[in-house]
């Protein structure tokens, strides 16, 4: 079997790391090719000695190079994955950088590779209809990575047309799940980033913790299936074992269920069709007990229904949520603002900067600046 040349972008954040891993459990199937990361230098250098790429990008330009590594192919910069991208010759892209940052990425991956791996939810969330018609023009498929959308597309490939009902998207609920209203607001850092189930990131964990991460995912699910916000259901399940479902008009639901390891999505976007082996823990069906389900609480998480609301509105309401969440998320780690304020000043930005049509990525960042703009307000104020 011939390698697959792979580039993972955002290398060294949580996605990166578990696909590496994949890849040196793998020799024989894959080669990183690109890889890139955003101020984590070091880290970089170590992957690049280990993986010897043939391009590599810093977001923020180090001191040097290592003399040793000077046979990589460097670029560095806001564009270093763009560019990295374009040098490597890669087959395929995991695209894992966090936030509308990731975007261009996307864009470039799917001119220059055959296959794009999205972990990158924001990218369709502001690139939306944009981003699924040019991977449609170029015959290029978005193969998901997010765990519960990897679900959904593993549960599709045995509806053989079969009429589809609805998609049901599950959720942990995050650190605060059980947590009164009134406690939730005054979170602290600590407490929102401990995840009870994932190993993630420090902002998507945080968007685990206010829920809109699963209202991005909801959008995400809209455009990587085609199902409108009314076909996409929520559901919090504190177990994290079943990943997501899909319910077909004669009332059969298919659902992928494992342990919580993004491993698995990850190595079957990398191997598609196939699947890849690693240490994955065995689902005891005994021991686990029970499952529970419930509808998530839209009181005590409105930036779930904000996001729901977004996805109906279309327009730039999509790409406003996602960048007032962005600027509100890094003022809370940054500790300049309240974890409840978080869903405040979400509402705020969609009442604020206005509706308008979006028909091309200039439109994108237009509207991802002014909804930056009106939370920093915001937080300015506070």
């Amino acid at each position: 079997m011939e390698q697959k040349k792979i580039a993972i972008l955002g290398a060294t954040g949580s996605i990166g790391s578990q696909a590496l891993d994949l890849v040196r459990r793998h020799p024989d199937r894959f080669s990183a090719v690109c890889l890139t990361a955003n101020r984590s230098s070091e880290q970089l250098f170590s992957l690049v000695r280990e993986f010897r790429p043939v391009a590599a990008g810093l977001a923020c330009a180090p001191a040097e190079i290592p003399e040793d590594l000077r046979s990589c192919a460097w670029f560095f910069g806001p564009d270093c994955s763009v560019r990295a991208l374009e040098a490597a010759g890669a087959d395929a892209a995991l695209c894992a950088i966090t936030g509308i940052a990731g975007l261009d990425a996307v864009w470039t991956a799917l001119d220059v590779c055959g296959q794009v791996l999205l972990a990158n939810k924001e990218a369709l969330v502001t690139g939306g209809d944009l981003v699924t018609e040019k991977a449609r023009a170029l015959n290029k498929p978005l193969l998901p990575v997010d765990s519960e959308h990897s679900a959904i597309f593993q549960c599709l490939q045995g509806a053989a047309g079969n009429p589809i009902r609805r998609l049901i998207l599950t959720a942990s609920g995050g650190a605060l799940r059980d947590w009164p209203k009134e406690r939730i607001d005054a979170a602290r850092v600590e407490d929102v980033l401990r995840h009870p189930t994932w190993s993630m990131g420090r902002k998507i964990t945080v968007d685990c913790a206010t829920m809109v991460n699963k209202g991005l995912e909801v959008i995400e699910a809209h455009h990587l299936f085609g199902m409108p916000a009314e076909q996409i259901d929520v559901v919090v399940h504190p177990q994290s074992v079943i990943h997501s479902m899909v319910e077909f008009r004669d009332g059969a639901v298919l659902a992928q269920l494992g342990c919580p390891d993004m491993r698995g999505p990850i190595g079957y976007a990398m191997a598609y069709p196939g699947r890849l082996e690693y240490d994955a823990r065995r689902l005891d069906f005994a021991k686990i007990a029970s499952l529970q389900f419930m509808e998530p609480d839209l009181q005590r998480f409105p930036a779930l229904g904000y996001a729901i609301e977004a996805l109906r509105a279309g327009g730039a309401m999509p790409i406003v949520l996602n960048g007032a969440n962005e600027a509100a998320v890094d003022a809370f780690l940054h500790g300049r603002i309240p974890f409840g304020r978080i869903a405040e000043i979400i509402r705020d930005a969609l009442d604020r900067v206005p509706q308008r049509p979006i028909r091309c990525i200039a439109d994108v960042y237009q509207a991802d600046r002014e909804a930056r703009a009106c939370a920093d307000e915001i937080i300015r104020r506070f």
